[in-house]
């Protein structure tokens, strides 16, 4: 097969020497309104065209490369006191696969469980370059669908205006879960 960025001959989507040109992560955090942090790995820019291999049969190899060059390296690295979950944003499996889940799929360590199917959106609108105000007056309305009293990690493929992220936080904190920040491989605003 030939790397999608430089169509050298690899074995994989993204060659090794790809991987370390362009997919070496520069982390940043950025804190919503509600005061969830938000870490991300990488500029939307920079993996922009990675990103919209999403609902593609590639995205499914794409997301794994980017997941295993990021969120893999920080679970590697997380310890925390008690048990954390791993919860990605609406799970649904599109064109073959869900993105989210194979985010927090890679976070799957000692010290972080992966929940599937745990935070349903019940209005499967998309969001994909629309406005705030059309997010806003369009809520995702999740639902949630495991136990209370435990430390989640939200897992999200970019964060744009934050709404869905915030959204998501909301119900959560309601239903008596401890969000502790959430983890994207992209922040749109970078």
């Amino acid at each position: 097969m030939r790397c999608i960025l430089c169509k050298s001959f690899s074995f994989s989507i993204i060659c090794k020497k790809c991987q370390n040109r362009f997919l070496s992560p520069s982390p940043s955090v950025r804190i919503l309104a509600d005061s969830l942090k938000v870490y991300s790995f990488f500029g939307y820019s920079d993996i922009k065209r990675l990103l919209k291999t999403k609902h593609t049969f590639l995205g499914s190899f794409v997301y794994s490369a980017l997941a295993k060059n990021s969120f893999y390296h920080f679970a590697k690295e997380f310890s925390f006191s008690s048990q954390v979950y791993a919860l990605a944003i609406d799970d649904d499996t599109k064109s073959g696969y869900s993105h989210t889940a194979i985010l927090a799929n890679s976070l799957k360590s000692k010290n972080i469980r992966v929940l599937f199917n745990s935070l349903k959106a019940k209005n499967k609108i998309n969001y994909s370059g629309k406005s705030l105000d059309f997010r806003l007056k369009n809520p995702r309305d999740f639902e949630y669908r495991f136990k209370k009293g435990c430390n989640v990690i939200l897992v999200d493929d970019i964060v744009t205006t934050g709404t869905t992220l915030s959204e998501a936080y909301t119900l959560l904190k309601k239903e008596g879960v401890n969000v502790l920040f959430a983890l994207v491989l992209a922040d749109a605003s970078k």
